[in-house]
């Protein structure tokens, strides 16, 4: 039977004989594992091949957050040195150490 067809005879099911509960439960169920399906089938992701290519999706974006977090840490690792640097060209410039420069 096609998911429409389920879905179809639930709902001819609770209008016949009213609707218990699990009559309503198999009702959202059906409904939404059709919703699912559809929203995955506009995605492109109905085929075989969806849950290896989620899986590479998913390492790329970690891949992708990886990098991020290492230039970052690089960033403010280099921007920590210049700082350093500039303290102590400072402190070398006002104790007269400028001198043995020139």
């Amino acid at each position: 039977m096609s998911d429409g067809a389920v879905l179809a005879q639930l709902i001819g099911q609770a209008e016949g004989r009213g609707a218990d509960l699990a009559t309503l439960r198999a009702i959202a169920e059906e409904a939404g594992e059709q919703g699912a399906a559809r929203a995955l089938k506009r995605l492109g992701l109905d085929d075989p091949a969806a849950a290896k290519d989620m899986a590479e999706l998913r390492e790329l974006l970690g891949a992708w957050r990886d990098a991020k977090r290492s230039a970052l840490r690089a960033a403010i690792g280099w921007v920590a040195r210049l700082m350093l640097a500039l303290v102590l060209v400072g402190l070398a410039v006002r104790l007269g150490f400028d001198g043995w420069v020139k």
